[in-house]
C-alpha cells in the first residue's frame, strides 16, 4: 500500500512537469517572446560566461515556445550539473537550477527509487509486479458478480455496515480502472532497473527492440561506463569520452529503443562546426521539435541530438561529426522493431503526453484511483483481522481449487523473476514459520464477508 501511494502521487505530479515547473520557477523559464532569437552558439558563449571556470558545456535543450528560455546544462568542476537559463532575445542570465535538487528531478527519483538508489528501484518494481497480482485477483473475485448481475456490477449497490461499504467501493473501483491499471503498471515495467533491463536485453537479442543497425559501428568505440538506472534519468552524468551507450550520455530522456545503442566517434579535425550548424542540420532532417542536443566533450566525440516528443512517430537519433557535419548515423521510429514501437507508444501514454491534457486527467486518475484501491484495501484487510491483536484476517474452512491459480501465479513468477522470489520466501515462511510456531488457524463465515 505505501509504494502504490507514492508511485500514484509523484506519478500523478509528474505527469502534470510541463505545467508545474513554470509555476515553480518561472523567473527561469518563461521569458517575453522577442522579435529575433539570438544564434544559439551565441547563446552558449553567454552561458559559458555565466558559470563557474572550468564549467564544461554538455546539453542544451532546443526550445520549441516562443516564451521559453534558452536552457544549457554545464558539468561543474565539482562534479555535479548545473542548468543554466537565458533570454533568448536578449542574452540575459536569468539564474541557474541544480541539476540533481531540483522539484521534478526529485519527485522522478522518488517514482523511480524511492531516492534509494538500486534497492528502491528494486522494490518499486517489485510494488508494480504485485499490483498486477493484486489486479489479476481482484477481478476474478469480481467475475462472478458480473455474471449474476450484468452492468450493475459496475454500481454500488445497497451494503450493511461500514466494512459492507468499503467492500463495495473496493470492488467497484477495482472494476472501472482494472483494464487502465493493467496497461499502466504494465508500460512502466520496461523501464523498470532488473525486470526492465533484461527485457530490453531480450527485445535487443530478437531483434525486435533496438534497430538492427543500432549496434557498434565500424568506427564506434566503448569509452564510458554503462548505466545501471533506468534511461530517463540520464541528467548529471558526466563522463569525460565521446559515450558508452545512449543512456550514458547526459541527456534529461533518451527513447526507450536507443537506450543500448552505442554512440559512435567522429573523425579527426581542427575546428568544431558549432551548435548553429548542428541545428541547421537537424532542422533539414526535420528534428527539431522536443529535441535535446548532447555537446561533445572530447576531441572524438560527436554531437548526439536525441528527440523524445509526444507522438513516438517522431522519435529520432541523430549523431553528428563535430567537425565535418556528417551525420554518422541516423536512428527513426521507423527503424524499431515491433517490441521497441510498442514500449514507445505505452510510453508516452503512461507520462500522459500522447493526447495532450486529457492524457494527462486520465493518467492522473488511474494513478489516483490505484491509491484508493490501496487504501480501501487496507481498510478491509484491518477491519477483516482478528479484534485488538497484530495478526492476518480469518482463515476459510474450506477452500475452493486453487490449481489453475497456482500455475498462474507461477508463471507470472517466472516471468517476474523479483516478484517470484519474494513469492517462494512468503511461502517458506508461511511453512516454516508461522505453522511451525503452531499459529492457531481461525475460520470464518463466508456468508459475513
Amino acid at each position: 500500500m505505501p509504494f502504490l501511494i507514492v508511485l500514484a502521487v509523484t506519478g500523478t505530479i509528474y505527469c502534470f512537469q510541463p505545467q508545474v515547473e513554470p509555476l515553480l520557477y518561472p523567473h527561469l523559464l518563461r521569458v517575453a517572446p522577442g522579435s529575433q532569437r539570438l544564434p544559439a552558439q551565441a547563446l552558449l558563449e553567454l552561458a559559458q560566461a555565466a558559470v563557474p571556470t572550468g564549467a564544461t558545456p554538455t546539453t542544451y535543450t532546443v526550445g520549441t515556445n516562443a516564451r521559453a528560455s534558452a536552457e544549457f546544462v554545464f558539468r561543474l568542476p565539482s562534479g555535479k550539473s548545473e542548468s543554466v537559463y537565458l533570454n533568448p532575445y536578449t542574452g540575459d542570465a536569468l539564474g541557474s537550477l541544480s541539476v540533481e535538487d531540483r522539484f521534478m528531478k526529485q519527485v522522478r527519483m522518488l517514482h523511480r527509487a524511492l531516492l534509494l538508489g538500486k534497492p528502491g528501484e528494486l522494490l518499486m518494481e517489485l510494488a508494480g509486479c504485485w499490483c498486477l497480482v493484486m489486479i489479476a485477483t481482484g477481478l476474478a473475485l469480481w467475475w462472478p458478480r458480473l455474471r449474476a448481475t450484468g452492468t450493475a456490477a459496475f454500481r454500488m449497490g445497497r451494503v450493511a455496515g461500514k466494512r459492507g461499504w468499503w467492500k463495495e467501493l473496493h470492488q467497484v473501483l477495482g472494476a472501472w480502472l482494472a483494464v487502465g491499471a493493467l496497461a499502466f503498471v504494465l508500460s512502466g515495467l520496461p523501464w523498470t532497473a532488473s525486470w526492465g533491463k533484461q527485457f530490453k536485453a531480450l527485445a535487443t537479442a530478437a531483434n525486435l527492440g533496438r534497430p538492427a543497425s543500432g549496434g557498434a559501428d565500424s568506427h564506434s568505440q566503448a569509452q564510458a561506463a554503462p548505466r545501471t538506472a533506468g534511461a530517463t534519468d540520464n541528467e548529471g552524468k558526466h563522463d569525460d569520452h565521446a559515450g558508452h551507450t545512449m543512456e550514458a550520455l547526459p541527456l534529461a530522456e533518451v527513447p526507450w529503443a536507443v537506450g543500448l545503442t552505442r554512440v559512435p566517434t567522429g573523425t579527426a579535425g581542427q575546428t568544431s562546426i558549432g551548435l548553429d550548424r548542428v541545428l541547421a542540420i537537424m532542422a533539414a532532417q526535420g528534428a527539431s521539435a522536443g529535441c535535446q542536443v548532447a555537446l561533445p566533450t572530447s576531441t572524438v566525440a560527436v554531437y548526439t541530438v536525441s528527440c523524445f516528443p509526444s507522438d513516438p512517430q517522431h522519435e529520432r537519433t541523430l549523431h553528428i561529426d563535430q567537425y565535418s557535419g556528417a551525420i554518422v548515423k541516423d536512428i527513426r521510429y521507423q527503424d524499431y522493431g515491433p517490441v521497441a514501437k510498442a514500449v514507445s507508444y505505452g510510453t508516452s501514454l503512461h507520462m500522459g503526453r500522447y493526447f495532450g491534457v486529457a492524457n494527462q486527467v486520465a493518467c492522473a486518475g488511474i494513478s489516483l484511483g490505484l491509491m484508493a484501491l490501496a487504501i480501501t484495501g487496507c481498510i478491509m484487510w484491518l477491519k477483516r483481522r482478528p479484534a485488538r491483536s497484530l495478526a492476518a484476517p480469518s482463515y476459510p474452512p474450506m477452500l475452493p481449487p486453487m490449481r489453475a491459480w497456482t500455475v498462474g501465479i507461477g508463471l507470472l513468477g517466472a516471468v517476474f523473476p523479483l516478484m517470484g522470489a519474494t513469492l517462494l520466501v512468503v511461502w517458506l515462511l508461511d511453512r516454516w514459520f508461522a505453522r511451525a510456531a503452531g499459529i492457531p488457524v481461525q475460520t470464518y463465515d463466508n456468508t459475513a464477508t
